[in-house]
């Protein structure tokens, strides 16, 4: 018994039907009275929901694109690129050193063998590029249609929902009003019962005290 009592009292009761009750549009003070509490209670939920699932981290695996990404929230600018790298610079003394030349000559070759990796990168891009593009946008649409798809089956289960809802409410508050109809149809069945018990009861008083008279005459 006590955890039943327990497991009902746990258990929140609505006895609201929002899609049949028009309580606020009957009357227009109570909408002001609920609005004005609303404004001053509704304050926005700190938690999330249980169901909601929680936040991906998107690359996390990665560094690289995660600072990117990060950059790009804060709406900082791009840093600029480091072109000095990309320079023939000669020895500072002259005439150079050994040491100055050879570091020359070194940058000199790393230069020769990057510009020769950018000409087959262009070479390969120039080749395969194109439908490696294309593919990447195919795959792009199919996700894009596939995400779609799945947000329109969310509306409809959301609409329908929202429809079964509201048909389930109004089917339950014309049933509530037939028994508040009937129900005051027997409150006042029975206080006219009452009333004609009164009334009887007055009757049968003045029959008696008649009787009364008419006995002692």
């Amino acid at each position: 018994m006590a955890s039943d009592t327990t497991a009902s009292a746990a258990t929140p009761i609505f006895d609201s039907l929002p899609y049949y009750d028009d309580d606020l549009q009957k009357y227009p003070h109570l909408k002001e009275k609920v609005d004005k509490e609303l404004a001053r209670e509704l304050k926005a939920p700190q938690t999330l929901h249980p169901r909601v699932p929680p936040p991906v981290e998107l690359f996390a695996n990665n560094p690289v694109l995660k600072a990117e990404l990060e950059r790009v929230a804060a709406n900082k600018p791009f840093p600029q690129l480091d072109t000095l790298r990309y320079s023939l610079p000669a020895p500072i003394s002259t005439p150079g050193t050994d040491e100055e030349w050879r570091a020359a000559l070194d940058n000199a070759h790393a230069q020769l063998q990057h510009q020769r990796i950018r000409q087959q990168n262009l070479a390969l891009l120039q080749t395969y590029g194109a439908n490696a593009w294309r593919i990447q946008n195919y795959l792009l649409e199919a996700t894009a249609k596939n995400v779609e798809k799945a947000l329109e089956e969310l509306r409809e289960m959301t609409i329908e929902v929202n429809r079964e809802r509201k048909n389930t409410q109004d089917r339950l508050g014309q049933q509530l009003t037939s028994l508040e109809t009937r129900w005051t149809e027997l409150i006042s069945s029975i206080l006219q019962i009452e009333m004609a018990n009164l009334a009887l009861d007055a009757e049968i008083e003045r029959l008696n005290k008649k009787e009364a008279e008419l006995a002692q005459l």
